[in-house]
């Protein structure tokens, strides 16, 4: 059985390092990547209450939405295209303080304003996977954000 998520209403910073070891628990165990990051968008998504988190798996060349939590998103979408395509074929995270002001961005949703995307590695550094983080804010994602999402997507392997 799983434990509830304990985050108190403390500063950013607080909260992601609260969340991390509670992320480590959870995943420790599991082998299966999917599980994972379904809790993984769960815990964010909790924590946070950003628009829109998730993941897309990268799958015969393509990012494929993976399990995720927020309204309904894009399901495939191509290497180099919109905010997660570029994170991916560039191999690092990308902080848009604006998606309007992204060429080519995807407009999922209208209502998505900033984001934030990471990618994933394997053991052999090859990407896998994005998190994805939306906001119905402008300029909601900072360097803390991309700090602590990047060591949890470290976690991810």
């Amino acid at each position: 059985m799983a434990e509830e998520l304990t985050i108190s209403n403390g500063t950013k910073e607080e909260r992601y390092a609260e969340l991390v070891p509670q992320i480590q628990s959870v995943i420790a165990d599991e082998p299966d990547s999917i599980a994972n990051m379904a809790n993984v968008a769960a815990m964010l998504w909790q924590t946070f209450h950003w628009w829109w988190t998730g993941f897309y798996r990268v799958q015969d060349n393509m990012l494929v939405l993976g399990p995720f939590q927020g309204p309904l998103a894009c399901t495939r979408i191509r290497k180099g295209k919109g905010v997660c395509g570029t994170a991916w074929q560039k191999d690092e995270t990308l902080v848009v303080p604006d998606v309007e002001q992204f060429p080519g961005h995807i407009a999922c949703s209208s209502a998505s304003r900033s984001e934030i995307v990471v990618p994933i590695h394997n053991a052999e550094g090859r990407v896998t996977a994005v998190l994805d983080i939306d906001s119905d804010q402008l300029n909601a994602f900072d360097d803390t954000d991309r700090l602590w999402l990047e060591r949890i997507a470290a976690l991810m392997k």
